[in-house]
């Protein structure tokens, strides 16, 4: 993977995935991207040029790792989802230090209006940290909104609560584009105040002229997670599984309700999804339908959901995931809810013989949860709580 080291900065192009090193004094100022794109110290909104719409060049710096607001890349798709900067209560939407909730309103306004608008849309460079010192990751060219999405879908104002207050902050959905680096030349010439876009990326240029959107995909390899990738490394994110397998504990069967709502989360689409009755389950906690496509010409697909409420070290075996492929009846798929893990071997079983399982494992639930706006063990027990409560036991008869 290239590096790029803090006395180069200046000079250096934009590689996807590279590494762009910071200083090692300890303090703001081994911050690497104002030398490396003439932006300002910290913030997840940096820019060149004025508020809200006469910007040059914006920079997004995300961290990766806030549980409430949690920016993710997704790169088989080439959909980078960021959330904007109004994260506390007290303050309206738009009313932010940085004005990045202004400067997303007003950019995907831009990115709306046609040709002209596009041309006000300042290329945008993505960043993330790291977590050694302040070097930064390339992360890639993007540009608002993307092309499998409905537009309503591209910016929303979502709301949360804190300390018993409701405010509003965006999330907003870009694409990457299809450009392995971005030139030193193209950069220098939007800081001096001349942009040159004739050195611009193919894929920006073809974008801003025609508005048509080529992502950077990155197609999966064959993979299968290890134990320790599929559960929660954070205190935070074991807290929250903790909190789960603690208020299930001794109901498997009310956790089959909350795998079911787990997996509805996990795929929107899905059209009905009911939990069997324990002792006529055939082997399939839930049975469920997906619908694909919209209106009339839309199909529905058929398939079994499995629960498995398990404290780690304790894991997901080969006997009962061949237990849930077996009960898959043609054409169905199936999906495996579990609190810990599955087991390696169990896992290369069903990529390698290609068996149409999906994994919703402990840390696949934490990502969930907090993308819904549960971030903490407190929220999520409070869910629990209101959505699935203790079952309820008859009164001991009276002596």
């Amino acid at each position: 993977m290239k590096t790029v080291a803090a006395i180069n900065l200046r000079t250096a192009d934009l590689i996807v995935d590279a590494i762009y090193e910071g200083g090692r004094k300890g303090n703001a100022g081994d911050d690497p991207l104002p030398p490396l794109m003439r932006v300002d110290i910290q913030g997840g909104f940096r820019y060149r040029g004025k508020i809200p719409d006469q910007l040059k060049m914006l920079v997004l710096v995300t961290s990766m790792d806030d549980a409430d607001w949690p920016d993710a890349m997704d790169r088989e798709t080439g959909i980078f989802t960021y959330y904007g900067d109004n994260k506390k209560p007290g303050r309206d939407l738009h009313d932010t230090g940085r004005d990045g909730n202004l400067i997303l309103k007003t950019v995907y306004e831009h990115a709306r209006a046609g040709g002209e608008g596009r041309r006000r849309v300042p290329p945008i460079f993505l960043f993330s940290r790291i977590g050694v010192g302040r070097d930064v990751r390339f992360l890639g060219l993007a540009v608002p909104g993307a092309s499998d999405l409905d537009a309503s879908e591209e910016l929303v104002a979502i709301w949360r609560t804190a300390k018993g207050e409701r405010f509003q902050n965006y999330r907003a959905r870009f694409t990457v584009l299809d450009a392995a680096g971005v030139s030193r030349a193209w950069i220098d010439s939007i800081i001096g105040g001349q942009a040159d876009h004739v050195l611009a990326p193919e894929a920006w240029i073809t974008w801003r002229e025609t508005g048509r959107r080529k992502p950077l995909l990155a197609a999966r390899t064959l993979e299968y997670r290890t134990r320790a990738e599929q559960l929660p490394m954070d205190p935070e994110g074991k807290a929250i599984m903790d909190v789960m397998r603690s208020h299930f504990a001794g109901r498997p069967h009310a956790f089959e309700h909350c795998a079911a709502a787990l997996a509805r989360l996990m795929i929107p689409d899905i059209a009905e999804l009911d939990v069997t009755r324990p002792s006529r389950d055939g082997g399939r906690d839930a049975v469920g339908q997906l619908r694909v496509g919209n209106g009339p010409g839309s199909i529905l697909v058929e398939f079994a959901l499995e629960a498995k409420c398990y404290t780690p070290p304790t894991a997901v075996g080969v006997k009962a995931m061949s237990r849930l492929i077996s009960r898959l009846r043609h054409r169905q798929f199936g999906v495996l809810v579990t609190t810990s893990c599955v087991d390696l071997q169990a896992y290369k079983e069903i990529k390698e013989d290609e068996h149409p399982i999906m994994i919703i494992a402990a840390t696949d639930i934490v990502e969930l949860l907090r993308r819904n706006g549960r971030g903490s063990a407190k929220t999520v027990a409070s869910w629990l709580a209101e959505t699935f409560p203790a079952d309820v036991r008859p009164e001991a008869p009276r002596q």
